[in-house]
């Protein structure tokens, strides 16, 4: 093979012909063209779908489906600890959803904002987020900054 130029020829045995079957008895693929004797698949469009079990019962119908569920009503959270907002936040900065946003730790389109408590937290920062964990708020506080809390004022205004 010292004519075989990769550029413009594919490596022998890289292209087969296709099998021509359903084309008479002496081609050795004629009568049933490879498909076997009777049943559904041997038939034109003798597909099942997808959880067929043969006829038994699929396991889909077999388990009960019934009941409520909580994940249409579920809040999710991005959630910060302290010690991320000590090292991302200088003294006097407002920590919110905006200037989480401007920092790029969270999306544009991420979920309500949470603040835990784990690490300490020296410097005094303002707090406005969808909610703080109640050792996360003593820290602030004890650091000298304040935190305001959306759904404790959507609920007080709701309240009133």
């Amino acid at each position: 093979m010292a004519d075989y130029n990769p550029v413009l020829n594919a490596p022998e045995g890289a292209n087969k012909k296709d099998r021509r079957v359903g084309r008479g008895s002496s081609s050795g693929r004629g009568t049933t063209a490879g498909r076997g004797n009777k049943g559904q698949q041997s038939r034109s469009g003798g597909k099942t779908y997808i959880g067929f079990e043969g006829g038994q019962m699929p396991l889909y119908r077999r388990i009960a489906n019934r009941g409520f569920s909580n994940a249409l009503f579920k809040k999710e959270y991005a959630v910060f600890n302290l010690s991320e907002i000590e090292a991302k936040y200088g003294e006097g900065e407002t920590v919110s959803r905006e200037t989480l946003i401007d920092k790029g730790l969270i999306g544009k389109s991420a979920y309500s904002v949470k603040i835990l408590g784990d690490g300490e937290l020296t410097k005094k920062l303002s707090v406005n987020v969808d909610k703080v964990s109640a050792s996360a708020k003593a820290k602030i506080e004890k650091a000298g900054g304040t935190v305001t809390v959306k759904d404790s004022e959507k609920k007080s205004e709701e309240k009133k």
